[in-house]
C-alpha cells in the first residue's frame, strides 16, 4: 500500500502563505496543501493594505491568482484558527502547519494623549478605506488639519488619501460607503512627521514622487530639514534608492512659492519626534507637540529640548504594523512574532515544535517587501521538507481517514462554519467586477465615461453568500449604507 501524501495546512492566504504553498507544491514531495484564510477573500494586505489608487502594486494579485488558479493548492476561506478550528485540531488533522498570518494591527506609540478619540491607528484607517469586512463602515473626516506620525509608505498612503480630492478616487475600486464618506472629507492640510532626517526616511522613491502628481495638492518640505551626518552619508552612498528619495524631497523643498497654489497641502516635517497629543478640556485632539531632534553622527538622533505645537484636530499613527498572537502557540510579545529558528516555531523551552512553522511578517516582523517574503518562504519550506524527509512529520492521529482536506471540511460543515473556496472567490471576483461596470460609471479626465475595474463588496455576510452561490441577504440589500450593491445586480450571482 502506498503511503499517503504529506498533508500540510498553511494558515494565511496573503503573499507569504501563497508563496510558501507554491514553493512547497514544487518541492518534489508528494504533498496535499490546504490554504486557510480567516476572510472570505484571499490576498491579505495586497487586497486590504494597499491604497485603492495604487493599482500598480495590486498587480501582485495577478501573480498570486495564477498560483491559486492551478488548483493544486486548495483555498479554505472564512475560517479563523482559534475560533473555528484550534491549533490542536489542525495538528490532529495535518502533518505540518505553516503560519503566515501576517501583521495587520498597529504597532504601539507610547506618548501621552495617544488614547484621545481622534488619535487613530493607521492600520485601522487603511482597513477602513480598503473595505475590510471586520472594520467599521464609517469614519470621522471632519478634521481640517491632520497629523500623520511615521515616514514610511503607509504614512504616505494615509496622507495622500486624506489630502486627495474625493472625485479623483472614483476611478478606483474604493468601496461605495468609503467613497460617500470621503466626499465629506474636510482636510486641507496634512502634516507628516518623522523623527530622523532625509537619509533615514522609509519612503520608496516612486511613492514619494507620485505624492506630488495629485491634482490640486502641493507637497511642502522645509529646507532646514536637510542635514546629514557621517552615518547619513554612508547610508546614501550605500543606497541608490535612498539617494532618489532625498532628491525627491529636495525637489519639493525647492518649489517656487508661486507654484504652491493648491487648495490642499501635504507638509513633510523631518527631525520632529512626536512628544505628546494635546487635548482640549473635553478630551478632544487640539494639537500635536513634537520635539526637534538632531543627528548624533551615526544616523540616529537625540532630542534637543526644543518643542513645537502643531494645531491639528486628528492624529494618525503610522509607526509600523504588528502581528497578533495565535491562540495555542507561543508568542514573542516584545517583537510581535512567533518565536522561531529558520521558520521552525519554538516552544516555551526554546526547542522547535515538531511540524509547526512560520513565514512572512509573523515570522520576521513587518519589514521587507515581496522579495523578502519569497526568501522567507524558501527557507521555511526547505526546513519543512528536510523534516519530512527525516520522517519527523505526522498528524496526531493513526486514522488516515481523519487526515487532510476531506476530514477538515466535514468537521467545518458539521460545525456550521460557512467556509469559502477558490471557486467561491472566482464568483465574488466576477461579482465585484460586474459591480464596477454596472455601478461604477465615472467621468474621467478625457471627458469619457467608463466602468471601474471593480467595486468591493464590504459586508462579510454578503461576501460569503456570493462566494457560496447564495442569495445576498435582503437586509444588506435594503440597508441604507452606501456599500449595498445596486438593485439591478443585487440578486445576480456570476458564474
Amino acid at each position: 500500500m502506498n503511503a499517503r501524501p504529506l498533508s500540510v495546512a498553511v494558515i494565511g492566504a496573503g503573499p507569504a502563505g501563497i508563496y510558501a504553498s507554491d514553493i512547497l507544491s514544487k518541492s518534489g514531495l508528494d504533498v496535499s496543501i490546504d490554504l486557510f484564510e480567516r476572510l472570505p477573500a484571499p490576498y491579505g494586505l495586497v487586497r486590504y493594505g494597499v491604497a485603492p489608487d495604487h493599482p500598480r502594486i495590486k498587480q501582485i494579485i495577478v501573480a498570486l491568482y495564477k498560483i491559486l488558479q492551478r488548483g493544486d493548492i486548495r483555498l479554505i476561506g472564512n475560517v479563523e484558527v482559534g475560533r473555528d478550528l484550534s491549533v490542536a485540531e489542525l495538528r490532529e488533522h495535518y502533518d505540518a502547519l505553516v503560519f503566515s498570518t501576517g501583521a495587520d494591527t498597529d504597532a504601539p506609540l507610547d506618548i501621552p494623549g495617544v488614547d484621545a478619540p481622534e488619535c487613530y491607528g493607521g492600520a485601522d484607517f487603511v482597513s477602513w478605506y480598503d473595505g475590510h469586512p471586520d472594520h467599521p463602515r464609517t469614519w470621522d473626516l471632519s478634521a481640517k488639519e491632520v497629523a500623520v506620525i511615521g515616514v514610511g509608505n503607509v504614512g504616505l498612503d494615509i496622507a495622500r488619501i486624506l489630502a486627495k480630492h474625493a472625485e479623483d478616487l472614483m476611478v478606483t475600486e474604493v468601496p461605495a460607503n468609503v467613497a460617500e464618506i470621503l466626499r465629506t472629507n474636510q482636510a486641507t492640510d496634512v502634516h507628516v512627521f518623522g523623527r530622523r532626517g532625509p537619509a533615514q526616511v522609509k519612503f520608496t522613491p516612486l511613492e514619494l514622487r507620485e505624492l506630488g502628481k495629485q491634482p490640486d495638492v502641493n507637497v511642502l518640505v522645509d529646507e532646514e530639514d536637510f542635514e546629514y551626518d557621517e552615518g547619513s552619508q554612508a547610508a546614501l552612498a550605500a543606497s541608490n534608492q535612498q539617494r532618489q528619495v532625498v532628491k525627491a524631497l529636495e525637489g519639493y523643498a525647492m518649489a517656487e512659492p508661486e507654484d504652491l497654489t493648491a487648495s490642499h497641502r501635504i507638509h513633510i516635517h523631518l527631525f520632529s519626534a512626536p512628544h505628546e497629543v494635546l487635548t482640549d478640556e473635553d478630551g478632544h485632539v487640539r494639537a500635536l507637540r513634537t520635539e526637534r531632534t538632531r543627528l548624533t553622527g551615526d544616523g540616529t538622533v537625540t532630542g534637543t529640548g526644543v518643542y513645537r505645537d502643531w494645531p491639528v484636530q486628528a492624529v494618525y499613527r503610522a509607526v509600523g504594523y504588528a502581528s497578533t498572537p495565535v491562540k495555542g502557540l507561543p508568542f514573542d510579545s516584545e517583537n510581535h512574532v512567533l518565536p522561531n529558528a529558520g521558520g521552525r516555531v519554538l516552544g516555551e523551552d526554546g526547542e522547535p515544535i515538531t511540524g509547526v512553522y512560520a513565514t512572512g511578517w509573523v515570522r520576521r516582523g513587518p519589514v521587507g517587501l515581496i522579495g523578502s517574503t519569497k526568501s522567507d518562504a524558501q527557507e521555511t519550506i526547505t526546513n519543512l521538507v528536510a523534516d519530512a524527509q527525516a520522517g519527523l512529520l505526522h498528524a496526531d492521529t493513526d486514522d488516515a481517514s481523519q487526515v487532510g482536506h476531506d476530514a477538515v471540511t466535514v468537521l467545518l460543515t458539521r460545525r456550521g462554519v460557512p467556509f469559502t473556496t477558490w471557486q467561491g472567490w472566482e464568483l465574488l471576483d466576477a461579482y465585484e467586477r460586474q459591480l464596477g461596470q454596472d455601478y461604477g460609471e465615472v467621468v474621467v479626465t478625457s471627458g469619457q465615461s467608463k466602468g471601474r475595474e471593480r467595486v468591493k463588496v464590504v459586508s462579510r455576510e454578503a461576501m460569503t453568500a456570493i462566494s457560496r452561490s447564495q442569495e445576498v441577504p435582503e437586509d444588506l440589500i435594503a440597508a441604507p449604507e452606501a456599500d449595498r450593491v445596486p438593485d439591478r445586480v443585487a440578486h445576480r450571482l456570476e458564474g
